[in-house]
């Protein structure tokens, strides 16, 4: 590669992220150091700012990269799972979390989930365990993010730069980033990126498009190149092996800590219910370009390098240098978008779910905000660290994370809307889906005579739609069979299903 286009795509990228960091810090000299509006912007969020938020969060390596690379090998069927199918199931894990967990959040200023089902049950252990669980799926998806920067880069500059320089680059920024931003500043960005990447990938598509001879050359491409790629299923995209992956994702999105927490941010029911009435038009806006570079890049025959991902090398060839540099500076900076809200809400379940009601109860703000500092610093660093072993693929490691919260997310929706949920039964439904899930991540495969014990899948549907269901009756089976605590108190959650 040329060293001026070198210079041309760094420049460019370095341009976008700074300009992402300087909006930050904007939204930082408008922020108070009160907890409510570092971590929750004062619950103050209008619509536009609210879905485009929750929208940018989600854009992530495992969408722009990790998809498009599954779309390359195995066709465009993704689209359905994360476009249509997640687009609709979030949406309405919107209202009937969302909204239900808004109402009890605005009744009582919680800022973190472990927070809210700690006070309902009487708790701290319970507080503790939901954020244990959660910074530990955390983990994973953060460091997808690093993962798909390293990669990025390798892409764009074709090896030029390493990939660890890529990751070791989004990993200094989501550092200073929510070190300095807070989620006012958070926000603001997110809408911005949120707003250019729907722009800038339609505008990839009609430039591949025009580059590529029209719509009817790439059908025709891919008709003789990948035939199987014109037909709906096959090979990997079973009806089980699609049903489990959309409704373990849908599902798992609900309890990330970065989702979740923005369930507590609109500034009125009219707000809640327009973002997630919204939402799916927009998933479909972005998923379905995305998805299709991916499969058109299969059909035009591009090559794509061992420890790169496809959208760079279909960009690389099929546009000007600069406008495949913008791409995937956009892209690194919507990663970023999901790495400073991942870090920033993982900050509040270390400080207030574990530092305060552990550690020190009686800690001033100021020193929260150092333990939240020193915590995303060293959070960001070791999960770097083994972003450089490249653990799997952006699509493996991205829904190992999503079937890991995924197991938290039916116990919290009984909990929301049962009284008679027990301390006893959250805590069986929550360890025992997890240790469920542990055991099929973790542990190798066990057959004994030809049967199955510790499996990939059950059946044919997934272990984590199996750990899910098992985190269900666990949670009814175990309330019914205990009684509620003195301590517990299921008034906490009846505010109606109604906005004052």
């Amino acid at each position: 590669m040329a060293s001026t286009d070198l210079l041309v795509q760094m420049g460019v990228v370095g341009v976008y992220l700074v300009v992402a960091l300087v909006v930050g810090l904007l939204g930082y000299r408008l922020t108070s150091r009160e907890a409510e509006d570092y971590y929750l912007a004062s619950r103050s969020l209008g619509t536009v700012v609210l879905l485009f938020t929750t929208f940018a969060t989600l854009l992530s390596a495992f969408t722009f990269f990790g998809g498009p690379n599954l779309a390359f090998s195995a066709g465009p069927e993704w689209i359905l799972v994360m476009g249509l199918m997640d687009g609709v199931l979030f949406a309405i894990l919107w209202y009937a979390v969302g909204y239900r967990q808004w109402l009890i959040g605005r009744a009582h200023g919680y800022v973190t989930l472990g927070e809210m089902l700690g006070d309902r049950f009487g708790s701290k252990r319970l507080r503790a365990v939901v954020a244990v669980f959660s910074l530990f799926w955390l983990f994973p998806y953060v460091m997808l993010q690093q993962m798909g920067a390293g990669e990025a880069i390798v892409g764009l500059t074709e090896g030029a730069i390493p990939y660890w320089g890529g990751a070791a680059l989004i990993t200094l920024f989501m550092i200073l980033y929510v070190v300095l931003a807070g989620l006012r500043g958070v926000a603001w960005t997110d809408t911005i990126q949120g707003l250019f990447m729907l722009s800038i990938v339609w505008v990839a598509v009609a430039w591949v498009v025009s580059a590529a001879g029209g719509l009817t050359d790439l059908s025709a491409s891919m008709a003789e190149t990948n035939p199987e790629f014109l037909a709906l299923g096959g090979g990997l995209y079973s009806p089980e092996w699609m049903i489990s992956t959309a409704v373990t994702i849908a599902f798992g999105v609900v309890m990330f800590p970065q989702i979740n927490q923005r369930f507590f941010m609109a500034k009125d029911a009219r707000v809640l219910k327009r973002s997630f009435t919204l939402w799916p038009i927009l998933v479909v806006l972005l998923f379905v370009p995305a998805f299709l570079l991916g499969s058109w890049a299969a059909g035009l025959g591009v090559e794509v390098a061992e420890g790169s991902n496809v959208v760079p090398a279909l960009l690389n060839e099929y546009t000007p240098v600069w406008f495949a540099a913008l791409v995937v500076a956009g892209a690194m900076a919507a990663m970023m978008s999901s790495s400073d809200s991942m870090l920033l809400s993982g900050s509040s379940y270390l400080t207030r779910d574990l530092y305060r009601p552990f550690v020190n109860p009686t800690a001033s703000d100021d020193r929260e905000g150092w333990v939240a500092r020193l915590g995303v610093a060293a959070f960001a660093t070791v999960s770097f660290v083994a972003s450089l072993f490249r653990p799997g693929t952006l699509v493996e490691v991205g829904d190992t994370a999503f079937g890991g919260f995924a197991q938290m997310a039916l116990p919290v929706i009984v909990a929301l809307y049962w009284p008679k949920t027990t301390r006893s039964g959250m805590f069986a439904g929550i360890v025992g889906g997890q240790v469920f899930y542990l055991l099929h991540v973790f542990a190798p495969a066990v057959t004994v005579e030809g049967t199955t014990l510790l499996g990939a899948t059950y059946f044919g549907w997934d272990f984590a739609l199996w750990g899910m269901l098992l985190s269900l009756v666990l949670t009814v089976g175990v309330s019914l069979l205990t009684p509620a605590a003195a301590d517990e108190d299921a008034g906490t959650f009846a505010v109606g299903n109604r906005a004052d």
